[in-house]
């Protein structure tokens, strides 16, 4: 069976493209028909429908002209009826169609952006959101999103005015075969529509990095959260300037290709201008032909010009936003469909010897740098292990690797001796459990802020309340003006803002929602929180894992699980059953704190070194 690093270099290497334009958007026609089958024939129907009436006022303006030069009221009266129905039916179909298509735009909205967070969720790793190269599409793709909608409306208006042409072209090959050249003096026009947008699209992604530095200044010099340093550095003009300088960085090659492109345009449209001119000399000189005939060429051929142009920006936009996002969409489900999970082995319900980590190495994607080199150790069941290392030592990239958020390059983590690799991704991460640094604020009312993790148990008070008290933020919630019920971030109706430090214990009181996790996971989660509360708390899990239900409220020791403890503060990180050292991204000490002291290597210099500190 194929490796799930195997797998992922395979997937990297298929998807370095964009897929191809066509297949991409017939792809999308699916997933709207899909979603949506009644709403979007009946939207297609009747922009063909609207079109027929439309592309008939060429022949009524035709015998209108033909009845009052030869003195026929009743062929005027004809005309004029007509040309009164055409437009009529072109009004009233146009309007039936517009609301159509407008109540398809709506439904079919939600189901794209559902469907957009559903296969970044499905995305067992994080390898997507972290590469520079998928962050610009995707950004691109968030961007289109919601508007990616629109490529249906263009796609049906692209056809209707498709039928128009055919309907104008007929009318005029009716008096001579040769007028069809007409129509192909347009090609250069449709041409030009084609490649211009494309042009300017690969001109706007080789700049998408300066347009995402710009679109970051601006939040940077313009949101609460970054004024109050920004103000204190006195950075404000600096960034505005850096700002203005990015924007300029990302839209001279956007405007140079805008330039080019728009010559070349300009000349195609002069060609079919000629062949216009040059149509109406042919029939009327060359031909001698009547003047119903000569009529007929004038009137069709301006509203072949008209349709040519409409048919020009539909596909202008088809091939330029909406064809776009819609290779953009493509890529992303093929990425999610080569990246899927296979396996499908169960969690065991509990550690008997824990966790092993055998020749463990990580790069990550887009580079060859080992994170982690050759890396072997065990976790012991039931255990208490502390992670210690300098910034970049590896520690939250032996994190991720543990919650499956990304595949080892090489090597193997051992669950009681089955691979890691071949247990499903959610069945495992549902026996996991943990807090991290970078925590995300989730601006619910409290109780589902914390409730969130255990989404089973998510509105289930007592398992909160439980969460709340073994995460020592009672104080917090406390606090709150409605208890649990008080409504976070200070946007919204009611909502109140809480500091760094409370939104940390919050996050905490969110890991600890599962009863009994095989994995405990703490990445600095208390980073906020003074060195007193951060040891209290790990003095708690501590002895809850080693099986202390009279000190833990929960008697889950007997599960066998590991606590994995990551912190700078060595007074908390003493108190581990093991202590791994990790430095350069390679393993170099492991054993007790007592132990580790003894040995007089890279833990005892560390600790020696933050102990002189507090000193």
């Amino acid at each position: 069976m194929t490796s799930s690093a195997e797998q992922r270099a395979g997937a990297d290497a298929a998807l370095d493209e964009l897929p191809p334009a066509l297949p991409s958007m017939w792809r999308l026609c699916r997933l709207g028909y899909r979603h949506e089958p009644g709403l979007m024939v009946w939207a297609f129907a009747l922009s063909l429908l609207a079109a027929l009436p439309d592309a008939l006022l060429a022949l009524w303006f035709m015998l209108l002209g033909v009845g009052v030069i030869d003195g026929r009221p009743d062929l005027v009266r004809v005309a004029a009826i007509g040309l009164g129905a055409s437009l009529t039916a072109t009004w009233v179909l146009r309007t039936v169609s517009t609301r159509v298509q407008r109540r398809f735009r709506d439904r079919v909205t939600i189901a794209l952006e559902a469907h957009v967070a559903g296969l970044q969720a499905s995305v067992a790793t994080l390898a997507h959101q972290e590469r520079p190269d998928y962050l610009d599409r995707l950004a691109v793709l968030r961007n289109q999103v919601f508007v990616l909608d629109h490529l249906y409306m263009s796609l049906f208006s692209t056809c209707g005015w498709l039928l128009r042409l055919a309907v104008t072209i007929g009318l005029l090959v009716s008096i001579h075969p040769a007028l069809v050249l007409l129509a192909a003096a347009a090609l250069p026009a449709v041409l030009t529509s084609t490649w211009r947008p494309a042009i300017e699209r690969r001109s706007q992604e080789r700049a998408a990095p300066h347009a995402r530095l710009a679109r970051h200044l601006f939040l940077t010099a313009t949101t609460a959260a970054s004024g109050k340093e920004v103000r204190v550095a006195g950075i404000s003009a600096r960034v505005a300037a850096e700002r203005r300088a990015a924007w300029e960085r990302s839209y001279a090659p956007v405007a140079a290709a805008r330039w080019g492109s728009a010559a070349w345009h300009a000349a195609a449209w002069l060609v079919f201008g000629g062949a216009y001119v040059g149509a109406i000399a042919f029939v009327s000189a060359g031909m001698g032909a009547p003047v119903a005939q000569v009529l007929l060429v004038l009137a069709a051929g301006a509203r072949l010009s008209a349709y040519v142009g409409a048919t020009v920006g539909e596909i202008g936009f088809l091939r330029g936003i909406w064809m776009d996002g819609s290779r953009r969409l493509a890529w992303l489900e093929d990425y999610a469909a080569a990246t899927v999970a296979t396996a499908d082995r169960p969690a065991p319900a509990a550690l008997h010897h824990g966790i092993r980590l055998e020749g463990l190495s990580f790069a990550y994607p887009g580079t060859s740098r080992l994170v982690l080199d050759d890396v072997s150790l065990t976790l012991p069941a039931g255990a208490v292990v502390a992670l210690v290392g300098e910034n970049g030592a590896g520690k939250t990239t032996l994190v991720k690797l543990l919650a499956k958020l990304y595949e080892p390059t090489s090597g193997a983590i051992l669950v009681d001796g089955t691979p890691l690799a071949d247990i499903a991704p959610d069945r495992w991460r549902e026996r996991l459990a943990g807090a991290f640094q970078d925590f995300f604020r989730f601006e619910f009312r409290a109780r589902r802020t914390v409730g969130v993790g255990d989404v089973p148990r998510v509105d289930d008070a007592p398992a909160v309340v439980t969460a709340v008290d073994r995460a020592g933020a009672e104080d917090v919630v406390e606090r709150l003006a409605s208890g649990l019920d008080t409504q976070l971030g200070p946007t919204w109706p009611d909502g109140v803002d809480v500091s760094f430090g409370q939104w940390q214990k919050l996050a905490l009181a969110r890991g600890f929602m599962r009863d009994d996790p095989l994995l405990l996971v703490l990445d600095e989660p208390t980073a906020a929180l003074d060195a007193e509360t951060e040891h209290a708390l790990f003095e708690r899990y501590a002895a809850a894992a080693r099986g202390s239900a009279v000190a833990a409220g929960d008697g889950n020791g007997a599960r066998g699980r590991v606590t994995l403890l990551v912190s700078h503060r060595f007074s908390t990180v003493r108190m581990a059953d093991l202590i791994v050292v990790l430095d350069g991204a390679r393993l170099v000490e492991s054993g007790s704190h007592d132990d580790l002291l003894a040995a007089g290597g890279r833990y005892a210099e560390l600790y020696r070194l933050q102990a002189t500190a507090y000193r």
